[in-house]
């Protein structure tokens, strides 16, 4: 099986032994992104509606990598610090999609000082 890995300054770099995308078998898979600036590396301030929208904005940017959009989007994967942040988290995640959503798995984590960390899986335009 053939892997191209993803790259882009747009997201964070990774802090570990893991690539920001990988492209294999027609579909995109991400990392988990949290919520830090790709520019500064520091944390957004605020709750789980600012950190969601700054998650997103670093998954689209590993997306356009390879021309894609949340509209490529099958499957997330969120983790939320505590679920009771979901209707928060939801409405910003929301405002990024369209229907038909992508299916979802929402779960609550221990998270490392972040309130939300979301990865997806993307199909690749053909």
């Amino acid at each position: 099986m053939a892997k191209e890995a993803i790259k882009t300054d747009q997201a964070p770099n990774p802090a570990g032994a893991y690539s920001q995308g990988i492209v294999a078998n027609g579909f995109l898979y991400t990392a988990g992104f949290g919520p830090a600036d790709p520019k500064t590396g520091k944390l957004v301030e605020g709750g789980v509606a600012e950190q969601t929208a700054q998650v997103m904005r670093n998954v689209a940017a590993v997306l356009a990598e390879r021309g894609l959009t949340f509209a490529d989007v099958v499957k997330a994967t969120v983790h939320l610090a505590d679920l009771a942040d979901f209707a928060d988290f939801n409405r910003v995640y929301e405002s990024f999609l369209e229907e038909p959503y992508p299916v979802r798995t929402t779960v609550g984590s221990q998270l490392n000082n972040i309130l939300v960390e979301i990865d997806v899986v993307a199909a690749l335009r053909s």
